[in-house]
């Protein structure tokens, strides 16, 4: 039986495994799950493995709250005693955390395989740790699983036919979830008071924002702002919290704690536009039909840009406040092709299993 050993430790590595550990069940293989711990509040990790179908983790590493070198360093050192003692065929990793680099890393070293999910993607910003994460990554990898034609040439542009390794288009895990949670039924409508009402749903939480004061002072005053005019619900992250608190700056919105995937479910297909510095909700608000403004200088989505499904506003107040007002409410289609039919789990295992 193969045997897989997959690392996660962050929301957006929670959404994706859970598509792809129903498809290794289905085939049968054998599947280790390493939570690092990296998102360790339990409204940022416990409520997706209880609401969802995510295999619960066999091992939780409990390495968090550190710097960058110091959670990779310790992260890196466990994983490679589980690779010791599990001995699997491949290690699975997704993504751009701290935790997908430190588990191929780890892996690696060991002579074990690694495959990537959601290989290829590029922002073309080597000041954002995610950057430097998942182009690591990607060059210790011997599997790549590309979401999306963009990252494929990517790859291509850097050599990678000339690498000893596999490239495989197989489209988007986070739509594979979607698809098959859209149904699920939520209270949070109820519970914030929206019910039939209009608003716009942000969440603001990398590094590039948090750490910047000058970025996050003027991203917050813009959100006050437009919550002014239109409610906006933004679900905020520990760090953020912390940050706002440390730096003096008020936000006046509908505050919530971090939300699981059904709540943000529910409320993606009910706002009118979402405003994120997120990678992974970019692409659930297009998968929603939501038009998105990214709270940022770059995106690795660059198809959705093109798509004109999602502009870029930096962390400009008056920016983003005029690119708000000019696309809330505005519906946008959505298009298969860019990510993949929803099977890409299953395209996923079908390759493992060989």
């Amino acid at each position: 039986m193969i045997k897989i050993l997959t690392v996660i430790g962050a929301r957006p590595q929670f959404i994706k495994a859970a598509a792809v550990s129903r498809a290794l069940k289905k085939v049968g293989i054998d599947e280790i799950v390493v939570h690092t711990g990296q998102h360790y509040d339990a409204n940022m990790s416990d409520v997706f493995f209880n609401e969802m179908d995510i295999r619960k983790p066999d091992y939780n590493l409990d390495i968090n709250d550190l710097g960058h070198g110091a959670m990779t360093g310790r992260m890196l050192e466990k994983i490679e005693e589980i690779i010791l003692q599990k001995k699997p065929d491949y290690v699975l990793v997704y993504g751009d955390t701290n935790s997908t680099l430190a588990g191929a890393l780890a892996a690696s070293k060991l002579h074990v395989p690694v495959a990537h999910v959601e290989a290829g993607l590029r922002s073309f910003d080597m000041k954002m740790p995610e950057e430097v994460n998942r182009i690591l990554t990607d060059r210790v990898s011997n599997i790549l699983f590309c979401p999306t034609q963009a990252a494929i040439d990517n790859l291509e542009k850097e050599g990678y036919k000339n690498f000893n390794v596999e490239i495989l288009k197989v489209g988007d895990v986070m739509l594979d979830t979607l698809l098959y949670y859209r149904d699920k039924k939520s209270n949070v409508l109820k519970q914030l008071n929206l019910e039939g009402k209009r608003f716009i749903l942000a969440t603001l939480h990398r590094a590039e924002n948090t750490n910047n004061p000058e970025r996050l002072r003027s991203i917050c005053e813009a959100i006050n702002e437009i919550n002014n005019k239109v409610p906006v619900v933004l679900p905020l992250h520990p760090r953020t919290k912390s940050y706002l608190a440390n730096n003096n700056i008020s936000l006046d919105a509908i505050i919530t704690e971090p939300l699981g995937y059904f709540d943000m479910l529910s409320l993606l297909s009910t706002c009118e536009l979402v405003m994120t510095d997120s990678g992974g909700l970019q692409k659930e608000s297009y998968f929603c039909g939501k038009f998105c403004v990214t709270l940022r200088d770059q995106t690795e989505w660059v198809e959705l840009v093109n798509a004109d499904a999602n502009v870029l506003a930096g962390a400009d107040k008056k920016t983003i406040v005029q690119l708000v007002s000019d696309n809330v409410g505005r519906k946008i289609g959505f298009d298969k092709s860019l990510y993949g039919d929803g099977h890409a789990a299953d395209s996923i295992a079908a390759r493992l299993l060989k």
